[in-house]
């Protein structure tokens, strides 16, 4: 009988490393099965960490390989705030990137940049904004700069930490909200 029953207990430790896995599985399948028009956290992310049991905020990895002179957004979510990041290849061929809210208009919920040629325009007040002046002017009406001490720049990556995103969030309070 007590070998019974330490089978028993053997077969139940194995079902329950066997439920963990396939739970741990499911997330990872579903956290990389994301591959839409604009990139998720999630498939750009490769810092998650576990800690007690918990998921934490990733950074943001943006692989360089993906920027052209067609912007690219990066919807990210800090701390519940909605965010996204734009990165772009300016015409001299360097990587810049920015929040894709405007320094003026964020506020108004539709201070968001689209891409018009080789400008971004604010959907909330029409300024168009050169590729060439992303993350080069602070201030005034044009995409907030994500400047070089606010990232690490490789070779392959741009990443952005989940602590800058979160001290940044408060920019994005009404974005992308309907009136």
């Amino acid at each position: 009988m007590k070998q019974n029953r330490k089978g028993n207990e053997r077969k139940s430790v194995s079902a329950v490393k066997t439920a963990a896995a396939a739970a741990l599985a499911v997330f990872v399948l579903t956290a990389c099965s994301f591959n839409t028009g604009t990139k998720t956290q999630e498939t750009q992310s490769s810092k998650t960490a576990i800690e007690s049991g918990s998921i934490q905020a990733a950074d943001l990895v943006i692989p360089v390989s993906e920027i052209s002179d067609k912007v690219t957004f990066y919807p990210v979510e800090a701390d519940g705030t909605k965010m996204e990041i734009l990165a772009v290849k300016a015409p001299d061929g360097t990587i810049r990137t920015a929040f894709n809210t405007c320094q003026v208009c964020y506020d108004s919920g539709r201070g968001y940049y689209k891409q018009d040629g080789d400008e971004l325009v604010c959907q909330n007040c029409g300024n168009r904004f050169p590729m060439s002046r992303v993350e080069v002017e602070a201030g005034g009406c044009n995409p907030w700069p994500i400047f070089d001490q606010n990232k690490t720049v490789t070779d392959e990556s741009i990443t952005i930490s989940s602590d800058f995103l979160k001290e940044s969030r408060q920019i994005f309070a009404n974005w992308k909200k309907s009136y």
